[in-house]
């Protein structure tokens, strides 16, 4: 009976813990009213003031090659703003404007040849999906040795507006709009919060931001076959563009909270890879010493 009493308050002492991530230590937690979770073992899990860090060894498709990398999936929770779109100094300030949001940051590491390629992909997907049924933002950057890009897209009156910066001179400066559909990138932070949602059939789809920028390929919703298939301990999500001839499959954990556990991305022949290495929990935005340094070997990066 005393467990049973102190379990409500338990799991709301955990949801006060949320949106902590990357946030000044002075900044006090946000209340745990307003942040809505789709279960109680999803704040039990990520309402504690630590983001997931999972590691994984890569094999990058590019330029006809295979090129051995790594990638790192960072998922946390924070209070974003719904109006400028941007995580929050200080969520209970807010009021209405605050967004509880699974925040992922995922990166991708390899050289081709002489020079490095630096990936980074951004999700910020509400926890809400009453009220949220795609992501609020979506954003890619890529840094080699011949120049730099960058994406943005941000949900507004019904739309995403978009824009495009590349030193390419065919790509250039571009900005636009796209009609609000489902984004392959959204499909990463959908999974973490509840696969069931996922959307199955044919739908119109707009491809990952960084295989759309590394493919040159302009920005535009694309016809899609999405298909979810259990089995057992694991499950898979595929996502095929018969269109591009190309495919991703996601390989995740079936239980909860729902592991990302490698992929699988097909294009032109060639298969790249990625299979998990390290999985930790964190709160890495303190973790700034030469000493946690350490961290980063209990990963297993470089």
């Amino acid at each position: 009976m005393l467990y049973a009493s102190l379990l409500p308050w338990f799991s709301l002492l955990l949801i006060s813990l949320a949106g902590s991530a990357c946030q000044d230590p002075a900044t006090p937690p946000p209340a745990a009213a307003s942040l809505p979770a789709p279960g109680p073992e999803f704040g039990a899990y990520w309402y504690t003031g630590e983001a997931e860090l999972a590691s994984y060894d890569l094999e990058q498709a590019r330029y006809g090659e295979i090129h051995p990398g790594h990638a790192v999936l960072i998922f946390v929770t924070e209070d974003f703003s719904r109006q400028k779109q941007v995580k929050l100094d200080n969520g209970p300030a807010a009021g209405r404007d605050r967004v509880p949001i699974l925040k992922l940051n995922f990166t991708k590491k390899f050289l081709t040849g002489i020079y490095p390629y630096s990936l980074m992909t951004s999700i910020f997907t509400p926890v809400d999906q009453k009220r949220f049924s795609h992501p609020l933002k979506l954003t890619a950057s890529a840094q080699e040795w011949c120049g730099h890009v960058f994406t943005q897209l941000n949900q507004r009156d019904g739309a995403y507006q978009y824009q495009g910066f590349s030193y390419f001179e065919s790509e250039g400066d571009s900005e636009g709009s796209l009609p609000l559909t489902y984004a392959e990138d959204g499909f990463w932070t959908q999974i973490r919060l509840n696969p069931e949602k996922l959307p199955q059939g044919r739908h119109a789809v707009i491809p990952g931001l960084m295989d759309s920028r590394l493919r040159h390929r302009a920005l535009a919703a694309q016809p899609a076959e999405l298909s979810l298939e259990p089995s057992g301990s694991e499950s898979v999500y595929t996502v095929n563009y018969p269109s591009l001839g190309r495919s991703l499959s996601i390989r995740f954990a079936t239980a909860f909270p729902h592991e990302i556990l490698g992929w699988e991305e097909t294009q032109r022949g060639l298969t790249t890879r990625a299979r998990l290495r390290q999985r930790i929990r964190s709160p890495y935005w303190n973790q700034h010493q030469p000493a946690d340094t350490i961290m980063r070997k209990k990963l297993g990066l470089p």
